[in-house]
């Protein structure tokens, strides 16, 4: 039998280069062994830095049919995994128990689809392999337990007294303000309260081993939001807008406030892009075009996906099954799906938190 050369092996390896972080797997430290056996099998095993279950089948059959090109080589087995790490906060404020990473999901202002956004990126972000939870901090306006379908009358489980247990839905561990409290509870109060209540929310709930925390955040940027993003322990933050100028001018706004407390913004969401016709499939830029682009570029930050304006999207969320989980095989969740590899790769590009990191679990794609 022909010796197998292990520098062919590598360099078959090699050809294979990470469509998000544009890398090849050895640059990546993604490569955890490489065994060629006496009769010719070739074993690689691949542990990748983000949530990546989406295209784990494409790298095996790639990276598969590139070593079996080999001289030598008679079949080839490739194993992909994924680890997700701690990364660092803003300031080095003391983690959340339990939760790896919080990503901030923010807007300038409301009506550009930010919760819609945040929900449904959790969900891809969990479709991918991940384990996460959300926090709803939009605390006059608390609208995630309705799209997540949670009944109205369910409350959180309490322990020794003090601490909530997160609802689960969909597979997603949850908590908002609307489970402690009825849609008549009026929100007439003030700025430390809200974000006190918020703070509290995040503190005294026993969140399971996460590796993101959502956090849909109030929209607009004053001193509630402000407070927020100086007490939350936040490891990146999601900008959504929409197309059109005055949503682009708020959407700057957010951006800046991140930056002005050493809050890395992972890139923009461009919601409700291009307007599809339910009845024709007519594609129209109802609000603009290219403005979420613009604004990525100058502030050199990514350009995490566009979304269009969909009748659908918005019945699915109201209906408490939101897009990603409603019709998984459809374009939109897999744009959805697409932003939360995005997110992934980029917060992975970050100096990692190795204070206080909890144990890493790695989650196999066979």
């Amino acid at each position: 039998m022909t010796q197998i050369s292990e520098q062919a092996l590598q360099a078959a390896v090699r050809e294979y280069r990470d469509p998000y972080l544009q890398k090849n797997l050895y640059d990546l430290g993604a490569v955890k062994s490489l065994v060629a056996d006496d009769v010719g099998k070739v074993t690689l095993m691949v542990e990748l830095p983000y949530p990546s279950k989406g295209i784990a089948g494409g790298l095996k059959q790639l990276v598969a049919n590139a070593l079996e090109n080999v001289a030598g080589v008679e079949a080839a087995e490739v194993h992909v995994a994924q680890k997700i790490h701690s990364y660092k906060v803003q300031k080095d404020l003391p983690s959340v128990p339990g939760v790896k990473n919080i990503i901030a999901v923010a807007s300038g202002k409301g009506g550009v689809g930010k919760s819609t956004t945040a929900v449904n990126l959790a969900l891809a972000l969990q479709a991918e392999g991940a384990r996460v939870g959300i926090l709803d901090a939009d605390i006059y306006g608390p609208s995630i337990g309705m799209m997540l379908g949670v009944p109205e009358n369910k409350r959180p489980g309490v322990r020794e007294e003090k601490y909530f247990l997160p609802m689960e839905a969909h597979g997603l561990q949850a908590m908002s303000m609307a489970f402690v409290t009825t849609d008549k509870t009026p929100m007439v109060w003030r700025g430390p309260m809200v974000s006190g209540a918020v703070m509290q929310l995040l503190q005294q709930t026993l969140w399971d081993e996460l590796d993101y925390l959502i956090v849909d955040m109030p929209p607009g940027t004053g001193d509630i939001q402000l407070t927020l993003a100086q007490k939350v322990p936040v490891t990146g933050a999601v900008i959504v807008t929409t197309p059109q100028d005055i949503a682009l001018l708020d959407g700057k706004r957010g951006i800046e406030m991140f930056r002005k407390v050493d809050i890395p913004v992972l890139g923009v969401v461009e919601n409700m892009s291009v307007h599809i016709c339910s009845n024709c499939g007519h594609e129209e830029h109802l609000f603009g075009e290219g403005g979420g682009e613009r604004i990525a570029d100058e502030y050199e930050t990514t350009l995490l996906g566009q979304l269009p304006l969909h009748m659908t999207i918005r019945e699915q969320t109201d209906g408490g099954a939101p897009t990603v989980v409603a019709v998984p095989d459809s374009e939109v969740a897999l744009r959805y799906r697409d932003i939360a590899r995005r997110v992934g790769a980029e917060l992975s590009t970050r100096e990692r938190n190795l204070s206080g990191a909890i144990s890493s679990v790695s989650v196999k794609s066979h």
